[in-house]
């Protein structure tokens, strides 16, 4: 009786799939707000409305949104602490804080590239 190896458990994602579930990561992380949140969580927590402060434009309740899916994803932490009134941080996780190096790279790029008439 011969044996094969067995299949290795973690393959490489391919976004280029149609269904690869990456593509939900993608879509996570290509949206303005996603991507300025992690940028502003880089220095360490924040509280929501020091993010709203920082992220001039975005809505509480688009930010909330923004917010709880990276959540969900796991790019960023929420603490509760409670004190009255009830204090929320925001904190990135180790997988945000790999994911906000290229997302700087990108920001960088774009406010270089981009001519402001």
């Amino acid at each position: 009786m011969t044996t094969t190896p067995a299949e290795p458990l973690s393959r490489t994602a391919d976004v280029y799939a149609a269904l690869c579930p990456a593509r939900d990561v993608l879509d996570v992380l290509s949206g303005k707000w996603s991507a300025l949140a992690i940028g502003a969580l880089e220095d360490g927590p924040r509280r929501f409305t020091s993010l709203q402060n920082c992220l001039q434009g975005v809505s509480p309740k688009v930010l909330t949104r923004t917010l709880r899916r990276l959540e969900d994803y796991g790019f960023i932490t929420r603490t509760v602490i409670a004190q009255v009134p009830v204090r929320v941080d925001y904190a990135l996780t180790d997988l945000g804080h790999g994911a906000a190096a290229p997302l700087a790279h990108l920001r960088h790029w774009v406010e270089t590239n981009t001519q402001i008439r």
